[in-house]
C-alpha cells in the first residue's frame, strides 16, 4: 500500500515542501530511502525501526520504499523520521492515512518514540499556514 505523508525542509531562511511517500510491499525486508537524502535521513531508517517498535506497532516485514520529492533537492537532517515513520505505520494499515493530510509533519524520533525538537520550525510553520495546513 502507498501513502502520502507532507513535510518540509528548509533551504536559507525560507521552508519547501517535501512530500514523502511510503510504499509497503511484498519482497526481501529491507528499507529503501530515495530522493537525495544526506546521511542523518539515511539513518533514520534504524531510528524509525526502534522507534515504532517500542512504541507498540510493528514494522513491516516487507519491502519499503521511501521517497522525499522532490528528488532534486537535498534532504538534511533527521527532522524527517517522524514523517517517515507515519508513513510506514499508514502504509501499512496500522494508521489512517486521510488523518495525515491537513498536516505538515516534521521531528526526529528518539529509539523510544520520544519526538525531539529540530532546527528551523519556525519557518516551516509559516509555509504550513500560508499554504491551508496545520
Amino acid at each position: 500500500m502507498l501513502a502520502k505523508v507532507f513535510s518540509a525542509s528548509v533551504m536559507g531562511i525560507d521552508a519547501y515542501p517535501v512530500e514523502i511517500e511510503v510504499d509497503v510491499a511484498r519482497g526481501l525486508p529491507t528499507v529503501i530511502v530515495v530522493g537525495l537524502p544526506d546521511a542523518a535521513v539515511r539513518e533514520s531508517r534504524e531510528r524509525v525501526k526502534s522507534a515504532i517498535q517500542n512504541c507498540g506497532f510493528k514494522h513491516p516485514v516487507r519491502r519499503v520504499t521511501i521517497s522525499l520529492a522532490p528528488a532534486d533537492t537535498k534532504k538534511e537532517g533527521p527532522g524527517f523520521d517522524l514523517p517517515i515513520a507515519l508513513g510506514i505505520l499508514a502504509a501499512s494499515e496500522q494508521l489512517k492515512p486521510e488523518n495525515l493530510n491537513d498536516y505538515y509533519i516534521c521531528g526526529e524520533l528518539a529509539l523510544d518514540g520520544a519526538v525531539r525538537p529540530i532546527k528551523g520550525v519556525l519557518p516551516m510553520a509559516i509555509y504550513a499556514r500560508q499554504n491551508g495546513k496545520k
